[in-house]
């Protein structure tokens, strides 16, 4: 086969997980036209029902039956978050690309572990907010220097599922979830979003975090934060703060984000995607998502005109896209590989540790 028939060739793909995530992987799969080979969950029944709910070729008994299929050229991880060092590294061994959902694993030893096993396979992480095309405007005005250097950033990621004693999931249990819940989840998102937009990265940080609920309704002990408030410094020595909850009312997911540069700021707010306001001294403007105005990383990734609205899903189906080009061969900028996945666990664990011992906490310079 040539480097032009592999790049043309459609991805077979398969999937460990049945629950929400695998729904969402498998719709940015089959809007890239992969063919959505087989399916594995938890049991062969679970894996049964997820195969046929999802349109999905093949339940498959285990991940082993996947990865034995010579046939299938990428396998997308979405189980819970203690699963995924295990199965990435068995996905890698067996020769096929991969998608693990993040975090990408629950300790920073297991992430550096699966760094050094990629080799030439493609490995990425699901950090899907950089395809909003206003992110990548806003990252745009600072790559250009339009924006100026960075001094302050400001960003919160809110929800409120997890509000009530009542409301309960995995993700709250330590021993599925791993040591962090909210920061690993969200939080993760935010600082990743945070230094690729601003291509400045965090240097140290200070943080407290607040489990609301030692209990749920089916979890006790819980260890897990609810709530994380972070003071970082960049290397550039910008300063910020980042909030991080799962128990803001009325907040469903919102991700906020606004740097201050020396010429302009940017804001976006994920629960408004078609726009980002651009701050001046004078003239502070409202930019919308319209490929005539835009940078062009950011107008290859309007896939409707505007004033249509695209959303997480459009963002999640690009991230997904790039990822199949990867494999034949393409290097699409800005896709988030397991590097970028060892980089927020590095980040999440220098949150909890400093949030246990009340001190400031240097991030190294080995992920660059």
């Amino acid at each position: 086969m040539t480097d032009t028939d592999s790049r043309n060739a459609r991805v077979r793909a398969a999937f460990v997980g049945g629950g929400f995530m695998a729904e969402v992987h498998s719709r940015a799969a089959r809007a890239a036209r992969a063919e959505l080979v087989g399916i594995a969950s938890s049991s062969p029944e679970k894996s049964a029902r997820a195969a046929e709910a999802l349109g999905i070729g093949r339940a498959y008994r285990s991940l082993d039956e996947i990865l034995d299929d010579d046939t299938i050229d990428v396998v997308h991880v979405c189980t819970p978050n203690a699963l995924h060092a295990e199965q990435a590294a068995a996905v890698l061994a067996a020769g096929k690309h991969v998608v693990c959902e993040k975090p990408l694993t629950t300790t920073v030893a297991d992430a550096e572990t699966l760094v050094r096993s990629v080799g030439d396979r493609t490995a990425t992480v699901p950090f899907v907010y950089r395809f909003h095309p206003m992110v990548r405007e806003a990252r745009a005005r600072f790559r250009s220097g339009s924006a100026g250097t960075v001094l302050t950033v400001n960003a919160s990621y809110l929800q409120d599922w997890l509000l009530g004693m009542d409301d309960d999931n995995w993700r709250v249990d330590s021993a599925l979830g791993g040591r962090s819940r909210a920061f690993a989840d969200i939080g993760s998102h935010l600082v990743d979003l945070v230094e690729f937009v601003s291509g400045d990265r965090v240097s140290r940080l200070a943080a407290t975090t607040r489990t609301v609920f030692s209990e749920r309704a089916s979890n006790t002990a819980i260890t897990t934060e609810d709530a994380v408030a972070v003071v970082i410094e960049t290397r550039s020595g910008a300063l910020g703060t980042l909030l991080v909850s799962q128990v803001a009312p009325g907040r469903k997911n919102r991700l906020f984000l606004e740097i201050a540069g020396s010429a302009e700021s940017v804001a976006f707010d994920q629960e408004q995607p078609e726009t980002l306001w651009v701050g001046r001294r004078e003239g502070s403007m409202l930019i919308p998502r319209d490929p005539g105005q835009l940078a062009a990383d950011a107008a290859r990734l309007c896939v409707v005109p505007s004033g249509h609205a695209q959303g997480y899903q459009d963002a999640f189906n690009a991230f997904v896209a790039d990822t199949y080009a990867a494999t034949g061969g393409a290097q699409p900028d800005g896709l988030p590989r397991f590097t970028d996945g060892l980089r927020a666990v590095r980040v999440t664990d220098a949150v909890l540790d400093s949030a246990e011992s009340g001190t400031w906490i240097e991030m190294g310079e080995d992920d660059d």
